[in-house]
């Protein structure tokens, strides 16, 4: 199946579209589930006032248009970053597919709407490096920033991100701090004016993040460590990949990457310092982990370990849709 993906073809969405509704067979005997926090941000208020009404045809298209796009977006940044030596559909075939490895993932939620802003943020960071008006992309990218932890408070992590890019890939200015700064600022600003306006400023501390260290879950269960051991090997198998071909990058790409290694590290560490999270958060890693992940799938020569990958994750997600349906 991986060699279906390893080409730039058009017809590659169409296999994507039937991969994700293949390995989410579950959602024809229940439509994906809108999981909210109360608490936790804007995208929460919206799923659970907008979305979770509607039918549940309308809840199995919305779940698979979302994955699809963002795998077929983040696809094609990594593309035109040129960050792989070969242009295929592998990463876009990796976001889909882990997807589907954790149960908890297979619902509409924050943590899966912030990676749109996640994807749009990680560009934007990549261009920083020889961007003709850095000034003006940094604030804007500090306003991403900003408006992403009023719509999910977990993606405050984020921020940690984008000061080490801000480190990695531009030479200390501290203008452009402060123009960061300035941008992460100016979404509160607005919020607090609305707030004080409708006499309502007690609202306003809702909006911050509670950071907190906890456990995201009770009790360790045969079917979370399966999920948890198929990830891992996936993962490593990319690391492992992609280490052997960053010697070959230039610095640019190189630079990219470790900015897209720094979004996995700390991205993994959201269900542990956040009070409203858990493994449904974690959803927020499902970009870098598909990105690094894709380099086990892409680079091989043979197909034996890409198709290893691939089909011992189909055992896994079988597993689950198999516990979905007899529930």
């Amino acid at each position: 199946m991986v060699f279906l993906f390893r080409d730039k073809s058009i017809i590659n969405i169409f296999f994507l579209a039937l991969l994700s509704i293949g390995i989410h067979l579950h959602f024809f005997t229940a439509a994906p589930a809108v999981f909210t926090n109360s608490g936790d941000g804007i995208f929460s208020i919206f799923l659970k006032n907008y979305v979770a009404p509607l039918p549940q045809i309308v809840l199995f298209i919305l779940y698979h248009a979302i994955i699809l796009f963002q795998a077929i977006r983040l696809n094609m940044v990594l593309s035109d970053m040129r960050m792989f030596q070969l242009n295929s559909y592998t990463t876009a075939m990796t976001y889909v597919l882990l997807s589907a490895v954790f149960p908890q993932w297979c619902t509409i939620s924050p943590a899966l709407l912030s990676n749109f802003l996640l994807i749009w943020l990680f560009t934007r960071l990549c261009r920083l490096y020889n961007h003709p008006s850095p000034k003006t992309l940094l604030f804007n990218t500090g306003l991403t920033v900003g408006l992403s932890v009023i719509c999910y408070q977990p993606t405050a992590i984020i921020a940690v991100v984008v000061l080490f890019a801000l480190i990695e890939v531009r030479p200390f200015n501290p203008a452009e701090w402060v123009i960061l700064l300035m941008g992460v600022v100016l979404p509160y600003y607005f919020l607090l004016s609305w707030f004080f306006l409708n006499d309502e400023l007690s609202h306003f501390s809702a909006f911050f993040p509670l950071p907190r260290w906890t456990l995201p879950v009770k009790e360790w269960t045969p079917s979370l460590i399966i999920s948890v051991s198929a990830v891992s090997i996936v993962l490593l198998a990319g690391l492992y990949c992609w280490q052997m071909m960053n010697k070959r990058m230039v610095i640019q790409i190189r630079k990219n990457w470790a900015v897209m290694l720094m979004q996995l590290v700390t991205f993994l560490l959201v269900p542990f310092i956040f009070i409203h999270s858990g493994i449904e958060s974690a959803l927020m890693a499902l970009v870098p982990v598909a990105a690094f992940s894709a380099n086990a799938f892409s680079y091989p020569r043979r197909l034996t370990l890409p198709n290893i990958l691939f089909w011992m994750c189909i055992a896994v997600i079988a597993y689950h849709n198999w516990q979905f349906i007899a529930k």
